[in-house]
């Protein structure tokens, strides 16, 4: 796969047509390249056509998931195609029988199963982690520092669960306003630095980068312990001031080192320079 494309990535060499939403920060994928794929159909269109119907009948969920998006086509023309984002891409793998399908279908289910074990025994998840973070090539110096920040999350995550703060949108805007602070950028201008789309941000920080984002987790799990907010707007006053802490720590040691703490360097970069 070209991950910097933003238009096509190969599969077995052959074209997937595909588009990142920046807002959503999801890839969509033409569901008749993937199709195309995993059945070898000459009729591709055909073949998706039959499927949508069926899905349609049987009330399935993933039939409301379908987006349709412009893509450019082998005559230069632009139409409307219907795309899936990558999580119904996956269901949508499920449901073609064929024998190039079964391998995802295999993988599917162990993963499945290794998210159920992991739920009963939080250790393997942390094994796991550990596992793949060597893989890729991680120094076990940042490796116990990302792991470090993984806890460190989690325990900011359940205090804002105490506090009534609701998964999903409501986390996602603490944190967005924790990382302004300390890092006087939002999450989506910090990944442009990076060049990162869908990737996760701390897998792509520096062991310093990681060091101050888990300091502005900690001194917000802290004041919000001690303050108690009963509110939204009060954990994203408490978010404010536990990200200025770790943004004072930032300016304090750049003013000292006279270069910038935020790296414009993503994992691979960093690791290369390891």
């Amino acid at each position: 796969m070209n991950k910097n494309d933003n238009k096509i990535i190969l599969f077995n060499n052959k074209k997937i047509r595909r588009h990142f939403d920046e807002e959503k920060e999801l890839w969509y994928f033409s569901i008749i390249d993937v199709v195309a794929i995993l059945t070898d159909s000459t009729i591709p269109k055909r073949y998706w056509a039959d499927l949508k119907n069926k899905l349609k009948n049987e009330g399935s969920e993933v039939y409301d998931k379908i987006v349709q998006l412009k893509f450019k086509a082998n005559d230069d023309k632009y139409y409307a195609t219907d795309c899936f984002s990558t999580e119904n891409v996956l269901r949508l793998i499920q449901s073609i029988p064929s024998p190039k399908a079964e391998p995802f279908k295999l993988w599917l289910a162990k993963v499945g199963n290794d998210h159920i074990n992991e739920s009963q025994d939080p250790e393997l998840a942390i094994d796991r982690a550990m596992i793949n973070y060597r893989n890729l090539g991680y120094s076990e110096e940042w490796i116990n520092a990302r792991l470090q920040s993984i806890q460190f999350r989690k325990e900011l995550t359940d205090e804002w669960k105490r506090t009534g703060v609701n998964e999903g949108v409501e986390f996602a805007i603490l944190t967005n306003i924790m990382t302004k602070e300390w890092a006087g950028k939002t999450i989506r201008e910090y990944k442009n630095i990076k060049g990162l789309k869908k990737e996760n941000l701390r897998d792509n920080m520096s062991s310093i980068e990681l060091a101050l984002n888990i300091l502005a987790e900690t001194s917000t799990t802290e004041l919000s312990k001690t303050i108690d907010p009963k509110n939204l707007n009060k954990n994203k006053d408490i978010a404010r001031r536990g990200g200025k802490i770790a943004g004072d720590a930032r300016k304090d040691i750049e003013s000292q080192t006279g270069k910038s703490v935020i790296s414009s360097k993503n994992a691979k970069q960093l690791r290369l320079n390891e």
